[in-house]
């Protein structure tokens, strides 16, 4: 059976920082079986003390040492990074890219024959806990290296298993680039208030907190999306004369657009 107790990050950004910071704050394991590496000396005691784990220079050492290996650098750095560490990799460890654009061929054809490689995509949320990534594996995993990653990724908000890699590029676009579609919704419907007369602040307070509200909502519904818009929106209400404006200038083909374009960009990255 393949073990998954020590786990190591080569790379320490903000991505990598926020999954060490969820699989200690949730128990999932002990900072003593974490390990990250830096590209550089400068601040290396700070980014240990911030993580509570050890951090290292040497992703060498880290590859040989951990379990399950996660690639969290910046995508232009990621076949280095392999070739660096092909040495000391085999189909004992789990190797689990978060790297943009990077996709399961190529890591797979920068390791040894049979490594067990996982792609997962996660979003900028996770820094507070609210996570969003999908993944999907390579030929060498197992249901039990899914179920290992899946659980991992639950520390910082949620994960979905994807059936291809085709999938991931809508993942992408959906919750990898959706927090900045859903910032600027937020932030447009602030400004109509503004230009309506209301205090930015106070107007964007309202739209932040009514998104938060209606995310919860739609999270624990037991009834369809359209029953919930069809909820408040009764007929002839304020809210009807809302909805018939976003039907009346076609915001489902918008965001049909918006995604389908994000996800063509997303595939041709990835070639």
């Amino acid at each position: 059976m393949a073990s998954y107790t020590k786990i190591g990050f080569i790379g320490s950004g903000k991505m990598a920082s926020a999954i060490i910071k969820g699989l200690i704050k949730t128990g999932f394991t002990v900072p003593e079986n974490i390990t990250a590496t830096k590209s550089n000396p400068e601040g290396i005691e700070e980014k240990s003390a911030q993580l509570h784990v050890k951090v290292i220079l040497d992703n060498k050492e880290l590859a040989k040492t951990s379990d399950v290996i996660f690639i969290s650098t910046k995508p232009n750095q990621v076949l280095g990074v392999l070739e660096e560490i092909k040495p000391f990799v085999n189909s004992e460890k789990l190797i689990v890219s978060i790297a943009a654009g990077v996709n399961i061929d190529k890591l797979e054809k920068n390791l040894p024959e049979g490594s067990r490689v996982i792609r997962v995509m996660p979003n900028t949320p996770a820094l507070v806990g609210e996570g969003m990534s999908g993944m999907v594996g390579g030929s060498g995993v197992n249901e039990d290296d899914l179920r290992f990653v899946k659980t991992l990724l639950t520390t910082i908000g949620k994960c979905i298993i994807v059936d291809n890699e085709d999938q991931l590029d809508i993942v992408t676009a959906i919750s990898g680039s959706g927090p900045a579609f859903f910032y600027k919704v937020i932030n447009e419907i602030a400004r109509a208030g503004e230009k309506l007369g209301m205090e930015y602040e106070d107007a964007l307070l309202l739209s932040i907190q009514t998104a938060i509200g209606s995310a919860k909502m739609a999270m624990n519904r037991e009834i369809s999306m359209e029953q919930l818009i069809s909820n408040v929106a009764t007929k002839g209400g304020c809210t009807a004369v809302g909805v018939d404006c976003m039907n009346e200038y076609n915001t489902e083909k918008l965001f049909y657009e918006v995604i389908k374009s994000t996800t063509e960009k997303a595939h041709a990255l990835g070639k």
